[in-house]
């Protein structure tokens, strides 16, 4: 028998890229968290990123801010593809953006070479 009173929500029509770097972390997988913090200027739809910043723990996170050219990248990208997550798991590092629809859901040219620069910051730590 069908529910008379169905949830009007169902599977969230949600994906994620995830880019996975192994690397053994151990114990100290602190140091390996790190995030986008950006500044930016203007409002709504004509939202510009001005500075990027990494805000995180140990080496990882003061070596991203040392890149310049790294963060002038990521600074041409939108807000949403600039918001960049570095987490550790139990045997490797993940590097991810946010969630996206089936429509949005892509990663550019630009934003791999971004990614891949981060996951050469983090092979070198």
């Amino acid at each position: 028998m069908q529910d008379p009173n169905p949830l009007p929500w169902g599977a969230l029509d949600r994906f994620q890229a995830q880019f996975i770097v192994r690397k053994n972390v151990g114990s100290s997988g602190i140091n390996y968290t790190a995030k986008t913090y950006l500044k930016t200027k203007g409002h709504f739809g004509s939202k510009l990123i001005t500075k990027v910043e990494w805000n995180g723990y140990g080496d990882l996170a003061s070596k991203l801010n040392s890149d310049s050219e790294l963060n002038e990248m990521i600074a041409k990208q939108t807000i949403k593809d600039a918001t960049i997550y570095v987490e550790p798991t139990d045997t490797a590092i993940r590097i991810r953006g946010k969630w996206d629809n089936h429509i949005s859901f892509g990663i550019t040219k630009e934003l791999f070479e971004i990614y891949d620069r981060i996951a050469g910051h983090i092979k070198s730590v």
